[in-house]
């Protein structure tokens, strides 16, 4: 019996040490954590039960019978975050660069499998040098395992990517499949080609960290939802956003107490929106304001910022915020926006979690590039995601609501369960001026007459009492009482049932 205890122990420490003293060393030189150190920062302190701790690789080739590590370069298990269950692999790149195996993919597809059945989050900490190239189509074939489960469990539960390393080539496309994807400046990036072969085919000299860094994805192509400066902060800001989101679609939103009343009056957003209609202002301070304690979780911060999505909660319960923002682009549609703003309604739709919506839209953004891009698609995306979703949906219109962007953005003629407007709101096809010079495009050589005939349409239409009268608005609220009226909605839309007809699934416009 000593002798099987002593083995089992021998085989626990060689699996604990990974690819060894001098890789580990290695790893800690570049400034990462190792796949150990890493979940135990991420789950509660002693909550981390491991599988397939005994697992190794199959491959007798090219000299690899001779190199087996226990584990083969994943560690997966379960455990809990402020005691709610999460499924985890954290790859090992002290073992073979963490490259994934026929094994290594078996051991994720376990977690992920189990985490179906139990109805959990699955967090993956990306940090592989791609497929096991010894291994050949096997470790393909393992890729491809792992990308059907993403399939199969999205919309189901909650799927995070922490890219703390290397990720290239097909290993891109797990995380791409998932929920939400973070990043470590300059110690994570992914791409599907590397700079070498970019060099060899389009002759562009680009480096890992433009080509697929941190900066890269959450400023320009979208790829990332936000980048951390460390390991450390990583990790502990995914604690953080972890307490947002349901374990499953079935769940419901997470409660968690506060002693921020829901009845609270803010008086000062009152002034927050500028008399001159042309003028910007920071719709994050309306939202901060609204939310409860101000903790407001924001997502793709550095992407698309002319509209602003993220987290917080309302009497306790987890929402979903969308909001134009006037300081970019004021607050105009863009292809980007459309695209950032639609997958976060979906994923809040798919998860049961209630959508807050400020509004403050002149409308799409002009212009040739636009147009070529295809915003007439894209911006359809953004649509289509409010006219589909089922949460419940409470807009506040702060202050523009113009054109097609006016029926887009959670609209009651998209099902808007209840749609508040501020005092100052405006609800028209556009702007008054604009609206005057094709209406009255005759007067145009007499700027006085035109002055009077914009002074006109403004009283007639630039105020939210039209679309009230109509029933598009359900009230015309004051700034300062709008965290009651939405906690109040809320309340009352808690146990909202409504139904889409039935369908395998929609043809949302990709």
């Amino acid at each position: 019996m000593h002798d099987i205890i002593d083995q089992l122990e021998a085989k626990r420490g060689a699996a604990r040490l990974g690819g060894g003293a001098r890789r580990i060393d290695a790893q800690h030189a570049k400034g990462k954590l190792t796949a150990r150190e890493r979940l135990e920062l991420l789950l509660d302190e002693g909550t981390f039960e491991e599988w397939d701790m005994f697992v190794e690789h199959r491959c007798a080739d090219f000299g690899m019978a001779d190199h087996r590590i226990p584990g083969d370069g994943v560690v997966t298990g379960y455990g809990m975050i402020n005691g709610r269950l999460v499924f985890v692999f954290s790859q090992d790149f002290t073992v073979f660069g963490g490259a994934l195996s026929e094994a290594h993919a078996e051991k994720i597809c376990k977690v992920m499998d189990q985490a179906m059945k139990v109805g959990a989050p699955v967090i993956g900490l990306n940090d592989s040098g791609g497929a096991r190239i010894q291994e050949g189509v096997a470790s393909l074939g393992g890729y491809a395992e792992v990308f059907q489960r993403n399939v199969m469990a999205s919309g189901v539960i909650p799927q995070i990517s922490l890219i703390m390393g290397p990720c290239a080539g097909g290993a891109v496309y797990s995380p791409a499949m998932t929920d939400f994807i973070f990043m470590v400046r300059d110690s994570s990036y992914m791409f599907v080609t590397g700079p070498e072969v970019v060099k060899t085919v389009t002759h562009e000299e680009v480096s890992a960290e433009q080509l697929g860094g941190a900066h890269t994805h959450t400023t320009h192509s979208g790829v990332a939802d936000l980048a951390f400066d460390n390991d450390v902060e990583a990790l502990l800001m995914l604690r953080r956003f972890f307490n947002y989101l349901p374990l499953n679609n079935r769940d419901g939103t997470p409660l968690r107490p506060n002693g921020d009343a829901p009845d609270r009056d803010d008086f000062s957003l009152d002034t927050l929106v500028p008399d001159n209609p042309n003028k910007a202002y920071d719709i994050k301070e309306a939202i901060v304001k609204v939310v409860d304690d101000g903790d407001f979780f924001e997502l793709q911060s550095d992407y698309a910022q002319n509209i602003v999505v993220g987290f917080g909660r309302m009497a306790g319960r987890s929402v979903g915020i969308v909001a134009n923002n006037p300081q970019v682009l004021a607050g105009c549609l863009d292809i980007k926006s459309a695209i950032k703003g639609a997958r976060f309604v979906r994923f809040c739709d798919a998860f049961g979690i209630p959508l807050i919506t400020f509004v403050d839209v002149p409308g799409f953004m002009p212009g040739t590039a636009q147009e070529y891009g295809g915003i007439i698609k894209h911006g359809a995306k953004l649509l289509y995601a409010y006219a589909e979703c089922t949460v419940p949906k409470v807009t506040v219109i702060t202050r523009k609501a113009y054109g097609g962007a006016y029926d887009v953005m959670s609209s009651k003629h998209l099902r808007g369960d209840v749609n508040f407007a501020w005092p100052n709101a405006e609800i028209a096809v556009m702007g008054a001026k604009g609206a005057v010079e094709i209406i009255f495009r005759d007067d145009k050589g007499d700027p006085a007459k035109l002055g009077r005939r914009e002074a006109e349409y403004k009283a007639r239409f630039a105020n939210p009492f039209v679309a009230g009268a109509r029933g598009y608005i359900d009230d015309v609220i004051q700034p300062h009482e709008t965290r009651r009226r939405i906690c109040r909605s809320l309340a009352m839309l808690q146990h909202k049932k409504l139904d889409n007809p039935w369908r395998k699934h929609g043809n949302i416009p990709l």
